[in-house]
């Protein structure tokens, strides 16, 4: 573990996985680094820095208001959490950074790359240029109290498509692994008001970063136009429906796992 302070905030991160050899001449990035949704932990990308760990090294944070960062009041805001990624990035000796984000954390990736050099590459998943395109109910619904197991099972219905009633053993690792690891109430309204506010829909042109945008056909939190209009906007930006809700890359691990190998690789 390690912990980097960004304007009197304590950010807790982990990086994990052997680098690959960096060439100096194609600058190719060794590491990919994670961006949470509003109010997870970082227990959501175990699937995926489990499936790169080897060949590449992962970057795993929790937000300001998420598990064992600092939990400043709030609201926060994306440029603030962008600059918290740049504080991680930079604290481990970073130099380039496939960054992927989710929901929330898919807003923050985007605003690193227009304002930092270190992304090679952007992955999202349920992500809106605008925080407009949100389904404020839908997202709230996302939340339970750390304490309450049976909330917490209960509010992953508007996360996932699938019914969880039929994967017991996973829906009860991911709610052991939410009481340990998720924001409080306070956390997680700081966070999705960050959500709600972003707005880049009039200046997507000015990220060139190559942007590659999945989307859960069945996301609750953010339609899938708004994933597709995303795509649209970017310069740079490849549009995939994906199996799933706003949780896709958890439910369709295999799949996306092989396309982020197959994307990081090229």
């Amino acid at each position: 573990m390690a912990v980097v302070t960004n304007g009197g905030v304590d950010l807790y991160y982990e990086a994990k996985g052997e680098p690959n050899p960096v060439d100096e001449v194609e600058r190719e990035a060794e590491t990919v680094a994670f961006v949470n949704p509003a109010g997870y932990g970082a227990w959501v990308w175990g699937w995926q820095h489990a499936a790169l760990a080897e060949g590449f090294e992962t970057v795993v944070w929790d937000l300001r208001g998420t598990g064992r960062s600092d939990a400043p009041e709030g609201p926060y805001s994306v440029e603030t959490l962008a600059d918290d990624l740049e504080a991680v990035l930079a604290d481990h000796g970073v130099r380039d950074a496939h960054v992927v984000g989710a929901g929330l954390g898919g807003m923050v990736a985007l605003e690193y790359a227009d304002r930092y050099g270190r992304a090679a590459t952007l992955t999202l998943f349920g992500t809106a240029a605008s925080g407009d395109r949100v389904d404020a109910d839908a997202l709230d619904s996302l939340f339970a109290p750390r304490d309450d197991p049976d909330a917490l099972r209960a509010s992953l219905r508007n996360a996932f498509a699938a019914d969880l009633d039929a994967y017991e053993d996973v829906a009860n690792e991911i709610v052991g692994w939410r009481r340990e690891e998720d924001a409080d109430r306070a956390g997680f309204e700081a966070q999705t008001a960050a959500m709600c506010a972003f707005d880049r829909s009039d200046s997507l042109y000015e990220i060139t970063t190559p942007a590659r945008v999945y989307h859960g056909v069945d996301d609750a939190v953010v339609p899938l136009d708004a994933g597709r209009d995303l795509a649209d906007g970017l310069p740079r930006g490849e549009f995939t429906a994906v199996e799933g809700g706003h949780l896709c890359f958890v439910e369709e691990s295999a799949a996306v796992n092989d396309a982020l190998l197959g994307a990081f690789d090229g």
